[in-house]
């Protein structure tokens, strides 16, 4: 999903709207000849996440700029760590500083979230047999190639990418479907008849009266919503593995650990990129002119 192609196309858009006309104060208050040496650093621990992105970023903006990268996505890193060195015309370097942080700070802010998330949820689980932690499409419009990365590189799993990518069937689709008085199971079994072989059918429901009539279509994946940890035992049981099952809604690192507990499959969260803090990281600058 992060090509090269996506980064060059999403850091363009960045760079114009930061500097649409140019950098009014590099480009008066610093000499054309100047160069700056800038290293990035840790502020804080955390988890990388989008150093190709940093890196492009000021390559776009002057292919005379070196990158020097210290560390790649998904390492571990403590606070006073070094992660790369920028080398280059001060104007540029300067110029793209912003833009390059922005991106790099909050995919490493998803990661470091995300792999505080796999590690509280597996604590209680057998090293055989992982719950998965996976993000929704609750990502920032635009970025979501980026942000999915991020996950990734905190160590869980995407949900699909967009609403072309798979049949999910969740509450509102379902109360049209009741208010239609059409038969749930029915409409599945209609579904996978007409999709591809591959294509996944997911569908959410919010009490255990429901599961019964979803089996019977046969989903490949049952999203629990909102159960409560009894529920979502029971959930388990009366699905017995006819199909994944999924947990979602009010997942957060107090309660990730019980909720994996109960024997689902994964357990998505929203919040690994709707409401992310991004990692402090620094760009010290040192400006010599030539």
């Amino acid at each position: 999903m992060l090509t090269p192609a996506v980064i060059e196309r999403t850091l363009r858009l960045a760079l114009d709207e930061d500097a649409p006309w140019g950098d009014l104060t590099g480009e008066t208050v610093i000499p054309a000849e100047a160069s700056a040496r800038a290293v990035l650093g840790a502020r804080e621990e955390g988890v990388l996440a989008g150093i190709e992105v940093f890196a492009r970023a000021f390559t776009l903006t002057d292919p005379a700029i070196d990158v020097e990268v210290l560390a790649a996505d998904a390492d571990s890193f403590a606070s006073g760590d070094r992660l790369a060195v920028v080398t280059g015309p001060a104007r540029a370097v300067l110029r793209a500083e912003r833009i390059a942080l922005n991106f790099c700070q909050r995919m490493s802010g998803i990661a470091t979230l995300t792999r505080a998330f796999v590690s509280a949820a597996n604590a209680s689980r057998p090293a055989e047999d992982p719950v998965r932690i996976a993000d929704t499409r609750k990502t920032t419009p635009g970025l979501r190639a980026f942000e999915k990365h991020a996950v990734r590189c905190g160590g869980g799993h995407n949900h699909r990418f967009g609403l072309s990518d798979a049949i999910m069937v969740k509450d509102n689709h379902l109360a049209v479907l009741a208010g239609s008085r059409a038969d749930v199971s029915a409409a599945l079994r209609e579904a996978r008849a007409v999709v591809g072989h591959t294509t996944m059918i997911e569908v959410e429901v919010d009490r255990l009266a429901q599961i019964a009539a979803v089996l019977d279509g046969g989903p490949d994946i049952i999203m629990l919503d909102n159960f409560s940890l009894d529920d979502l035992r029971a959930g388990v049981e009366l699905i017995a593995g006819r199909a994944v099952v999924e947990a979602s809604g009010n997942v957060t690192l107090e309660t990730v650990g019980e909720i994996a507990a109960t024997g689902v499959d994964v357990i998505s969260s929203g919040a690994l990129t709707h409401s992310v803090r991004a990692i402090d990281l620094g760009l010290d600058l040192d400006l010599e002119a030539n």
